[in-house]
C-alpha cells in the first residue's frame, strides 16, 4: 500500500488522536493492555498483531472494523527505529514510552543512537506530550525535551545499557534513594506516578494524590506489572480512571501467543519469547521455578537479529540450577554459552518429534515445560502447536 500510497500513513491518521507506544522491550504488550483499558470508554483501532514498521501499522489502519468509527483513537505499537518517521505526520500526539536498550544491533544501532533521533524529532514536534519511564536515563534523556511529560518510575532492573550519563558521557550514580544522577546535573525527574511494593505481596501502582492501585494481573513478571503501569497511567490521561482500567486488563492473560500454553511433542508447552539481554533477565524470573527444566530455542534471522553475539550477556548462570535444552538454528551458539554458564544442558535440532525429551524423568508430575525462543523461533513454535496469536 506504501508504495502505491506513500503518504496513506497521514491520510489514514488525519482525523485520528493517536497514541504511539515505543519501546525496546514491552511495546506489544502494553500497546494490547493500553487498548483494553480504552475500549472499556471508546472505540479503538490498533496494530494488534505486533506488525509494528510502516507498512503493519498503516494495513492495521487501512483495514475497516465493524462499528468502529474512521476517526476512532489509534494506538499504535510502533518500532523505535521508525517512530520518529511517523511523528511528523500527526497532529499532538501522545507518547508511552517504556524502556531503550540493545536490541538487533545490525538493524537498530547503538541505544544512544536511538535516543539521538528521539530527541531530535521530539524537539521539532509541536503538541507532543507523553508518559515516559522515569527510572531509564535514555528515556529521560530523549523525552526531556517535551513539556508536558508524565514521569513514572515502573523500575529498571538492566542497567547495562545506561552505565553513562546520555547527556555528558560520565558515569552515572545510581546509590541514591532519589534513583540515577549525574555531576553534571542530569538526574531521574520527580515521578507523579510509581510502582511499590504491595503489604500483601506483588506491587501496587501509586498516583499523584497518593491513591494505590493494586497491579493484579495474569500476565507474569515484575516488566508486565511495569508494561501495565504505563498502560493505566496513559489511560488516565485520556479519560479513563485506574478503577475502570484495571479490572479489564487482570483479564488479559496471552500478548500474541506469550505465556500460552500450546501441545508439543505430546507435552503443555508454556511459551515465552526473549529477544535481548534486558528481555531475558526479566524473563527468568517467570520460568517455574527450579529445578524444572527448560527449552531454549535460538535463531538468528532478519527478525531476530542476525548477530547473535547478545547471547553472551544474558546471565544465563541463573539457570545452573536445572537442565537445559538448546535448540534453534543457532543452538551451537547457545550450547556454548551454557557450556561457560556451568549450565547442565542437551543440543537437540528438533526436540519435539521424537515423544520424549532428554530430561523426561525431570518432567514427571508437571503441568506444562517452559520453552523461551527468540522472535522466529517462538513464532514456529506458536504455529506448531496449534496456538493463537491473539492479536484483535
Amino acid at each position: 500500500m506504501l508504495v502505491a500510497c506513500p503518504d496513506a500513513f497521514r491520510m489514514l491518521v488525519a482525523d485520528r488522536r493517536v497514541i504511539f507506544v515505543s519501546a525496546t522491550n514491552g511495546k506489544t504488550t502494553t500497546t494490547k493492555l493500553l487498548t483494553a483499558a480504552l475500549r472499556a470508554a471508546v472505540p479503538v483501532v490498533t496494530n494488534a498483531s505486533g506488525a509494528n514498521m510502516p507498512a503493519g501499522i498503516v494495513a492495521a489502519l487501512a483495514r475497516p472494523l465493524a462499528g468502529v468509527p474512521t476517526d476512532a483513537l489509534a494506538v499504535l505499537e510502533a518500532d523505535e527505529t521508525y517512530l520518529p518517521s511517523l511523528l511528523p505526520h500527526t497532529d499532538k500526539p501522545l507518547l508511552v514510552l517504556g524502556n531503550l536498550t540493545r536490541d538487533q544491533l545490525d538493524r537498530v544501532g547503538e541505544v544512544a543512537m536511538v535516543a539521538r533521533r528521539w530527541r531530535t524529532v521530539f524537539a521539532a514536534t509541536k503538541g507532543l506530550s507523553a508518559v515516559a519511564n522515569a527510572d531509564d536515563p535514555h528515556i529521560v534523556w530523549a523525552a526531556s525535551v517535551i513539556s508536558d511529560v508524565t514521569w513514572v518510575s515502573v523500575g529498571q532492573r538492566w542497567t547495562a545499557d545506561s552505565a553513562v550519563c546520555p547527556a555528558c558521557g560520565s558515569i552515572l550514580r545510581r546509590e541514591t534513594a532519589e534513583g540515577w544522577s549525574c555531576s553534571c546535573g542530569f538526574r531521574r525527574p520527580a515521578v507523579g506516578w510509581s510502582i511499590v511494593p504491595a503489604v500483601e505481596g506483588g506491587g501496587e501502582l501509586v498516583g499523584p494524590d497518593g491513591a494505590r492501585y493494586p497491579l493484579d494481573l495474569q500476565l507474569p513478571g515484575a516488566a508486565n506489572k511495569a508494561n501495565a503501569a504505563m498502560a493505566v497511567v496513559a489511560a488516565n490521561l485520556l479519560g479513563v480512571a485506574p478503577s475502570v482500567s484495571l479490572p479489564v486488563l487482570s483479564t488479559v492473560a496471552s500478548v500474541g501467543g506469550r505465556y500460552q500454553a500450546v501441545s508439543l511433542g505430546g507435552r503443555q508447552v508454556r511459551l515465552l519469547l526473549g529477544k535481548n539481554p534486558a528481555g531475558w533477565s526479566e524473563m527468568f524470573g517467570m520460568l517455574a521455578p527450579a529445578p524444572a527444566p527448560v527449552v531454549i530455542a535460538i535463531n538468528a534471522r532478519a527478525a531476530d537479529g542476525k548477530d547473535p553475539s547478545w547471547l553472551w550477556d544474558v546471565p544465563f548462570e541463573r539457570l545452573a540450577d536445572r537442565e537445559v535444552i538448546a535448540t534453534g538454528d543457532r543452538r551451537y551458539d547457545l550450547a556454548v554459552r551454557l557450556m561457560y554458564a556451568e549450565v547442565s544442558h542437551t543440543t537437540v535440532a528438533d526436540p519435539w518429534v521424537s515423544g520424549r525429551l532428554p530430561f523426561e524423568a525431570g518432567l514427571s508430575g508437571r503441568p506444562a515445560l517452559d520453552a523461551v525462543g527468540t522472535y522466529t523461533a517462538f513464532r514456529e513454535l506458536l504455529r506448531r502447536g496449534g496456538g493463537a496469536d491473539d492479536g484483535q
